[in-house]
């Protein structure tokens, strides 16, 4: 899935996240609801600094499922798009956002959301010479 049109909630799993530095400069009064979560297909890296997902089969990433106030949404869509240097169709763009499943950890859903993902050249970098962040919790690697 990759309309770029659809308002779809955001699957936030690094510095966007409650308790971290970006959540309270981007986030904080711009959502109506943050809930646990988990995407499965892929595995995070350190930066270092902030994480990458980079999608593969078997692993899982958790984070948090934000949905936007709606009359915040564009404004955010714009400026998240912004901080992860995602530029459609830009092979210099650090994340590519992308629309896949998540499920809430409170009762198994799976919503669809828009997940920021490692653009493909910084995968493959990732993948070749990356730190690999056991257990998928950008949390839990302090600990």
């Amino acid at each position: 899935m990759r309309a770029r049109h659809v308002t779809l909630p955001f699957f936030v799993y690094g510095t966007l996240r409650p308790g971290e530095h970006n959540h309270d400069h981007f986030l904080r009064g711009r959502t109506r609801s943050e809930r646990p979560g988990r995407l499965t297909g892929a595995v995070l890296y350190d930066g270092p600094g902030y994480p990458y997902a980079v999608e593969e089969p078997g692993g899982v990433v958790h984070g948090e499922l934000v949905t936007a106030l709606p009359e915040a949404y564009g404004e955010l869509l714009a400026v998240l798009d912004e901080l992860e240097e995602c530029v459609p169709g830009d092979p210099r763009s650090l994340y590519d956002r992308v629309a896949r499943p998540v499920t809430l950890d409170a009762d198994g859903t799976a919503v669809t959301a828009w997940v920021y993902v490692a653009a493909p050249a910084v995968a493959t970098r990732l993948r070749a010479h990356g730190t690999r962040i056991e257990g998928g919790d950008w949390h839990a690697r302090r600990r």
